[in-house]
């Protein structure tokens, strides 16, 4: 229970046996630093229902509970704010009860509590992984972690684009320039590999273009005739009747890229429990339109199209089918949001983490799967995101300048070395210590920086910046627990009793309120679909400690119980800096 839970109790005691009248809300708020006290009551809302001055009603409920209640030390009144101080006993017991527990925070899911599946990454295979697919893994896999750390469990899926006009491209490039060339006899990995032949393409293509508007064509016209993009057409055209040498190629070529983006996976730390593959979707949502016309949803305009109108819903008219019988988008995210509760029967919900610009897409999807009539459609949720800029500019994919995933983890780990280096702490350490230190750090700092940010924005990732050792940097987090795993190991004693009675220092009981609060965050995180809130906490709950550590002596502490109990709770603190970073899939290092 918390302590708002069991104030809130008593002050309905309190109310009922002073004025004789039953409250059904009590409000609070965090106390004013300039007033004594560690939670306030706000008076306010009950000078209605008590009748009478806040000032007077706020001393007689504050006599009260200093009366009968145990977990009230004394109480301040200032104008209609009832401050209460609760004592020492009330934060000693709540930390006993927690001190030894190593997944502080996280709740265990219930027997069958729907299951939530959310979606990330969901990449083409033209080319690799970049900064935006980054933000999009990192959020989902967060999101993720966070939703099953709060008592559900769930599914992380992504449906990987493999079929359309793009990979044709890459795949036509490749037969024309690439003189057979592999990952293994080049040595890359087989997604930079594809990525490089559609830059191929698109730099042959714009020079057909050229030369075709010498010619005298119109641009427009150029575009749509060049050759290469003829053939790519035709060969699309080929492996949708299932030409065999066509999409032997596909394959060789879709597997060079599922192998690259493996080793991307798990460089970044984020993973899957099942894969969805466009090729394999794009027809599902075909017989969902006969449904609908069945259902009325639907309607088949004269040239055989089907459409939904959702103009009383504020939206407007949306195709689900072409008028040749070929499906749309919105199809097939219909027919795959199907097969999905086909395939996982106990999932309630979804979650799809899809960058801003679909935003109306996704508004129009959920609305279909209601108007469907599917009882889970009811829980859908857009995790919807900004661009991801760098200082200098966007990212761009077809001219081959984009800021390549590989390639920034790479420069993370690099500046994360340059710094360590500089601030030269690393004595004792072998090389491959060294090397998976800078790893964690540099990815640490790469992820921190990504998710403390509020994913609807808009966000420029500065990379020097996010590998600094202080301010509100994933480094600066990893660097305190690595100090709190020093104090352990320094602390040649047994301290594994508990402590039941002890006169608390002012920054003992301050911090023992931060780790107090985190399970709270965990479940706001949980409904908010936000890794921010966590990433924030664990920022606000270090400083706590820093500031702890600077005005307290631990381990040069004379008095037994005092020392047990603050390298108890330094523990502590160190254990819930690790659950929250879990949540953020950061690692954080024993030594730094």
């Amino acid at each position: 229970m918390t302590l708002q839970e069991i104030l809130t109790k008593h002050i309905q005691v309190a109310v009922k046996n002073v004025f004789d009248i039953e409250i059904e809300k009590v409000e609070f708020q965090a106390t004013r630093k300039e007033f004594e006290g560690d939670i306030t009551m706000v008076v306010f809302p009950l000078v209605k229902i008590l009748k009478g001055s806040p000032v007077e009603i706020g001393t007689k409920i504050g006599n009260y509970l200093l009366e009968n209640v145990a977990e009230v030390a004394k109480f301040e009144v200032k104008g209609g704010f009832l401050n209460l101080v609760i004592a020492d006993t009330f934060y000693l017991n709540f930390f006993n009860s927690i001190k030894d527990e190593d997944t502080f925070g996280y709740v265990q899911p219930k027997e069958n509590e729907k299951a939530i599946m959310v979606e990330y990454s969901s990449p083409n295979t033209n080319k690799p992984l970049h900064l935006g697919h980054i933000r999009n893994n990192l959020l989902g896999y967060s999101v993720a972690e966070i939703i099953k750390a709060s008592g559900k469990k769930v599914y992380k899926t992504q449906i990987i684009n493999d079929r359309g006009i793009h990979i044709c491209k890459s795949m036509l490039a490749w037969q024309k320039f690439g003189n057979g060339e592999t990952p293994q006899t080049l040595g890359i990995k087989g997604d930079h590999l594809v990525g490089k032949y559609y830059v191929e393409f698109d730099k042959n293509y714009k020079a057909e273009i050229k030369e075709l508007i010498a010619q005298g064509k119109a641009e427009e016209e150029a575009k749509k005739q060049a050759p290469s993009l003829l053939e790519a057409q035709e060969m699309l055209r080929k492996w949708e009747a299932g030409d065999a040498e066509v999409v032997a190629l596909w394959k060789k070529m879709n597997q060079w890229v599922y192998d690259g983006f493996a080793e991307t996976y798990k460089n970044l730390g984020v993973d899957f429990d099942k894969n969805y593959y466009e090729s394999d979707t794009y027809l599902l949502g075909k017989e969902v339109v006969q449904l609908g016309l069945e259902k009325g949803i639907f309607e088949k305009d004269p040239d055989g199209s089907v459409w939904i109108d959702l103009t009383d819903e504020g939206l407007d008219r949306k195709i689900v089918l072409r008028s040749d019988g070929t499906a749309v988008y919105m199809t097939q995210d219909i027919g795959t949001a199907i097969q999905r509760v086909k395939d996982y029967p106990d999932v309630g919900g979804m979650v799809y983490t899809v960058g801003n610009e679909q935003d109306y897409h996704f508004k129009v999807l959920f609305l279909i799967l209601k108007k469907l009539g599917f009882d889970w459609a009811q829980h859908l949720y857009h995790l919807s995101y900004g661009m991801v800029e760098l200082p200098s500019g966007k990212m761009k994919s077809r001219e081959g300048t984009v800021v390549d995933a590989d390639d920034l983890m790479t420069e993370m780990t690099a500046t994360a070395k340059e710094i360590s280096e500089e601030l030269g702490k690393l004595d004792g350490y072998s090389n491959a210590e060294k090397e998976e230190l800078y790893k964690t750090i540099g990815l640490g700092a790469l992820k921190y920086y990504m998710l403390k940010v509020d994913p609807k924005k808009n966000m420029l990732f500065n990379p020097e910046e996010s590998v600094d050792f202080n301010g509100n940097t994933g480094p600066f987090i990893q660097y305190t627990y690595a100090r709190i795993q020093s104090i352990l190991r320094k602390a040649d004693f047994d301290y594994s009793k508990p402590i039941v009675s002890i006169e608390m220092h002012e920054k003992e009981k301050e911090l023992i309120k931060h780790v107090q609060l985190f399970p709270e965050i965990v479940q706001n995180a949980a409904a908010n679909y936000s890794p921010a809130l966590i990433a924030n906490y664990t920022y606000d709950l270090v400083k706590e400690f820093n500031s702890f550590y600077q005005n307290v002596s631990i381990l040069g502490e004379t008095n037994i119980d005092k020392k047990t109990f603050r390298v108890q709770l330094a523990q502590t603190v160190g254990v819930t800096i690790k659950n929250a970073f879990q949540l953020l899939g950061i690692q954080v290092p024993n030594r730094m």
